[in-house]
């Protein structure tokens, strides 16, 4: 009898002890963030028609005198396309694209392998996860953006961004995040697979800790959910990623006065400030500055560090009292003197902001040099600068970044196309 209770007991410890195994695949692909060039994809777009019932969004108001983006997607290569009431100068009916589309993430993630780009952080928008289509629609578009980086070989990795995040809601993050794992797989297709690790660990972002702009969330609900990514015995054993503000070191400017922040900071894997619409060209010594500055603070207290880099900067249709082409892109100097910059000063991996954002004029994707003519007006490549530029350059410095080519300060030549 004695034999029989101690033969259930062993048998029960097993199955407990199985049910309590880590869901993480071991390896990936890609080992380490070091090394890399990877870029933020939104993936928020939809067209009126696309099956996905949110109608234009991200695109703004469209009609002829309302737009909510700031650069025309070059369409040519689009599978599926979207009429609008907006006329190119022909007098077509100029096309959008929607990101609900399979189609429209297997082509970027293509442009990816294309021109040399790493992989990208899909972001993942709490406020999404409220309701039933934005569910469905993130859903949708992280699925196939992860056929699509294992098609293509790309690194791809989770960013969640909490901008419309309140208190109570790190119970949203820390379920979508065992759902993804267990249902999409995120984690755990293989030691070949495509998710991004870092430190031997799967890597999470976690974008919007510690500013200082009357959030509806606190510290506490921060630690909360890297208390699970990091120790949670099923899930957890997660790197972490935290996105920060600018001058994060100093608790001054976009940042929370609060010196828990730092101590928060000690404890994650990589630091992310955010530097879009900080810097103007002229102000780029100052960023080379506190990028320095950065780097320094994380070697010393053994934290891995990697800076946000963006080709210009425009929201004049999203805030018309704005001006156009606010942070001008200046043929592809601005950006370039930050890829070189941020490499000369030290940074062992880029963040690119963003792939796709077309809503402020940040998009590295291929931009239109033909965008509709009328009352809105829309940012777009000088007369002698290719819609592909910004990939191109973007490719050129991840191998610059590697080492496989020399460092060079002077900008590469655009390639023109006949």
């Amino acid at each position: 009898m004695n034999r029989k209770i101690y033969l259930l007991a062993f048998c029960l410890s097993i199955t407990l002890l199985g049910y309590a195994q880590n869901k993480h695949a071991k390896q990936s692909r890609f080992p380490s963030y070091k090394g890399l060039v990877m870029t933020g994809y939104q993936g928020w777009f939809n067209a009126k028609g696309d099956g996905g019932d949110r109608g234009w969004n991200h695109y703004g108001q469209i009609d002829q005198k309302n737009a909510g983006i700031e650069i025309w997607p070059e369409m040519a290569e689009y599978k599926v396309t979207y009429k609008t009431p907006f006329k190119l100068a022909n007098g077509d009916h100029a096309h959008l694209f929607s990101s609900y589309d399979d189609s429209s993430v297997q082509l970027h993630f293509k442009w990816m392998k294309d021109y040399g780009i790493d992989g990208a952080f899909v972001q993942r928008f709490i406020a999404n996860l409220k309701y039933k289509q934005g569910v469905n629609h993130n859903n949708k578009v992280l699925a196939t953006a992860f056929d699509a980086a294992e098609k293509n070989k790309r690194a791809i990795a989770i960013m969640y961004d909490f901008s419309g995040m309140k208190d109570g809601d790190e119970k949203i993050v820390i379920d979508d995040f065992k759902k993804l794992v267990d249902d999409l797989k995120i984690t755990n297709r293989g030691n070949k697979q495509s998710y991004l690790y870092h430190n031997g660990k799967p890597l999470v972002a976690l974008w919007g800790v510690g500013f200082n702009d009357n959030r509806k969330y606190s510290l506490k609900n921060v630690q909360t959910i890297i208390n699970f990514l990091q120790n949670d015995p099923v899930y957890g054993g997660c790197s972490i990623l935290l996105g920060v503000p600018t001058q994060w070191r100093e608790l001054t400017g976009d940042t929370m006065n609060d010196p828990e922040l730092l101590e928060m900071f000690k404890k994650a894997d990589i630091i992310h400030p955010w530097f879009v619409g900080r810097f103007t060209e002229a102000r780029l010594p100052k960023m080379m500055e506190r990028i320095k500055g950065d780097i320094a603070w994380c070697k010393t207290n053994k934290v891995d560090y990697v800076p946000v880099l963006y080709p210009g900067f425009s929201w004049h249709n999203m805030k018309p009292e704005s001006p156009l082409d606010q942070i001008p892109r200046n043929k592809g100097q601005f950006f370039w003197k930050q890829l070189s910059g941020a490499i000369q000063n030290g940074a062992e991996m880029i963040y690119l902001a963003m792939f796709d954002e077309v809503d402020e004029g940040t998009a590295i994707f291929k931009i239109s040099k033909n965008p509709p003519v009328g009352d809105v007006e829309f940012v777009k490549p000088e007369e002698d600068i290719p819609s592909d530029y910004y990939l191109y350059l973007s490719g050129y410095a991840a191998k610059m970044l590697r080492k496989e080519i020399p460092f060079q300060t002077k900008i590469p030549a655009p390639i023109l196309k006949k």
